[in-house]
């Protein structure tokens, strides 16, 4: 093809000063250029952004948007948000269908028996559980939930909101389990968020050494309790030792032969791996002599205590708060739970000094010269744990003091299995603070699965400790009884309305709770501990945020006027 030059195209153009196509007349209307219509057609807009096509406004629309109006918006010129369209007096956009059918007044859905108000706490949702303070209709066997509901992430309901304006109440401030000083130094803060992401695999630890004795455990009380008959909590008072790590003789023993890094008792180390799910405020002491890491606990600490629905929505209030009835104090029901917890190990147990389980050494706190009182059925086992990485030098172990309460003969086999024994212990499931617990006297036998539930939502932290204690020991079963008060405004006087036992490592699955993510902490812990000069700190539970604090504290802290770590547990109930 022959090349075409420059001039040739120059010369093609158009003599006249305009360009593009050539205008004709029949395009003109005196002057201005217009394009045909029908008189049917929409006068629309050059370019309409806010006009929703057949997907819909967001793309992803329904079939009910391709319609006829879809389809007339097809001819040129249309648009059903032009500023010129003509409303149509039968607009289909508009048009509902309104079911004016008398509905029957019986439905179908809430199970047998009908429904009951009752309240409940989750994370919202029509068809889940409600958030704090909502109402649930509930049916015997299932079934959908009716209009009564409230829940603070859902759209709102019938009836009076329990929960409204909850947002206007003031945040509960809490005080601290201890007071921390001017001289104490903040070294470390860190976030329950942080902790949770941790990991790490451990062995399952080995004995090293065991002390004291078992009796053997009451199987009577795993039977329900015969109809319109109570057994009552009785008051044992037997000599109970909760001695700190420092103090502990044998652990010092250990700590001289150089048995291991990290020395804890399980009440201490439970409440370190289950760390994030506590609310309360407490306080661990951690002490560095040269490479070995003590964690202590304060005489009269928070950790001695056993809490009471702790984790609950709606916990119990303090006098400051508007609670009215004071055997309802957080703290008093912590100290009637401590002493229900040590009666009850106490009363399950058979105590006959021809048929107990004795271990290798004595008890290594009694002193039968000075004491008045028996001893308690209490079996310590010395326990190593390995917490070291692949990128250690030298390898990390931990000896925790372990604890088991009694000993039962197997059904099948004969063998001895070891025993932890706790108590839930119900104050009174109409009061504030209850956290929407069942009435374990009508339904422990009928619903026990329901109220377990309640128990792991409202004790969550307990419950985990509980079990942490139990595989820490390598018990085989944990035992749970339920303790009510005999009259709900009393505190002095219980019941013991059923004993239930559990595999710790099930009951861990079925709590969600990670062992690994509790050794993780305990880690993390003690790597901080280990690069910082020898001394004494404190790592406290902030009381209002979900987070830690470690402090560094002058080495004379906790120490004036410090007595034996010796605790005598006395009942607060009377014999009848």
């Amino acid at each position: 093809m022959a090349p075409i030059s420059l001039a040739d195209v120059v010369s093609s153009l158009p003599s006249d000063e305009s360009w593009g196509p050539s205008t004709t007349t029949d395009t003109l209307v005196d002057g201005v250029p217009y394009a045909a219509y029908s008189k049917g057609d929409k006068l629309g807009r050059m370019a309409d952004w806010t006009s929703e096509g057949k997907d819909g406004r967001d793309g992803r629309g329904g079939r009910q948007q391709y319609n006829r109006n879809y389809r007339d918006q097809q001819v040129y010129g249309a648009g059903t948000s032009s500023l010129f369209a003509v409303q149509v007096a039968e607009d289909e956009s508009s048009f509902s269908v309104v079911d004016n059918t008398r509905t029957s007044t019986k439905t179908r859905g809430f199970g047998r028996g009908g429904g009951t108000i009752f309240r409940g706490r989750g994370r919202g949702g029509r068809d889940q559980r409600g958030g704090r303070g909502t109402f649930q209709r509930v049916g015997g066997r299932g079934g959908q939930q009716n209009a009564y509901y409230d829940n603070r992430g859902g759209r709102g309901g019938l009836g009076r909101r329990f929960g409204w304006k909850d947002y206007d109440k003031p945040q509960r401030n809490r005080d601290s389990s201890v007071n921390i000083k001017p001289d104490w130094q903040m070294l470390e803060e860190i976030d329950f968020n942080r902790l949770a992401k941790l990991n790490l695999e451990t062995s399952a630890g080995e004995d090293i050494d065991t002390y004291g004795f078992l009796y053997y455990y009451d199987r009577s009380y795993d039977k329900p309790p015969v109809k319109n008959t109570e057994r009552k909590l009785n008051v044992v008072d037997r000599a109970a030792y909760n001695v700190t790590t420092s103090s502990d003789p044998i652990i010092q023993e250990l700590a001289e032969k150089d048995e291991a890094t990290i020395f804890a008792t399980d009440n201490i180390l439970s409440m370190l791996m289950c760390a994030p799910r506590s609310v309360y405020s407490w306080d661990i002491v951690i002490t560095r002599q040269g490479n070995k890491i003590y964690l202590d606990k304060r005489d009269n600490s928070s950790l001695d205590m056993v809490s009471v629905n702790e984790n609950a929505a709606d916990a119990p209030l303090e006098a400051s708060e508007g609670n009215k009835e004071t055997i309802n104090f957080p703290t008093a029901l912590a100290l009637e739970a401590t002493f229900i917890n040590h009666n009850f190990a106490n009363q399950t147990v058979m105590e006959s000094e021809t048929s107990k389980f004795d271990l290798e050494h004595d008890n290594p706190f009694y002193n039968p010269s000075e004491e008045t009182e028996p001893l308690a059925s209490k079996a310590y086992k010395y326990r190593r744990f390995d917490l070291s990485l692949e990128k250690d030098e030298d390898p990390l172990h931990l000896i925790v003091r372990t604890e088991l309460d009694a000993v039962v003969k197997n059904n099948i086999s004969g063998e001895d299995q070891f025993l932890t024994l706790k108590a839930l212990n119900e104050f009174d499931h109409k009061a504030q603070g209850s956290g929407g617990a069942l009435d374990w006297r009508t339904k422990l036998t009928s619903q026990r699965g329901a109220v377990v539930a309640t128990e792991m939502k409202n004790n969550s932290c307990k419950l985990a400790r509980w079990t942490v204690q139990s595989i820490l020991a390598k018990a085989d079963v944990m035992k749970l009884g339920f303790v009510s008060r005999a009259t709900p405004k009393s505190n002095e006087r219980h019941v013991i309305l059923g004993v239930v036992g559990y595999d710790p490592r099930k009951f861990a699955e079925q709590m969600n709770l990670n062992l690994s993510n509790g050794w993780g902490i305990v880690r993390t812990i003690v790597d901080m501990c280990l690069k910082m000069a020898e001394g004494k700190y404190v790592l406290v539970k902030d009381p209002n945020k979900p987070l830690l604090r470690l402090y560094q504290v002058p080495a004379d802290t906790f120490e004036e006027g410090e007595e034996d770590g010796e605790v005598i547990v006395e009942g607060n109930e009377e014999d009848e």
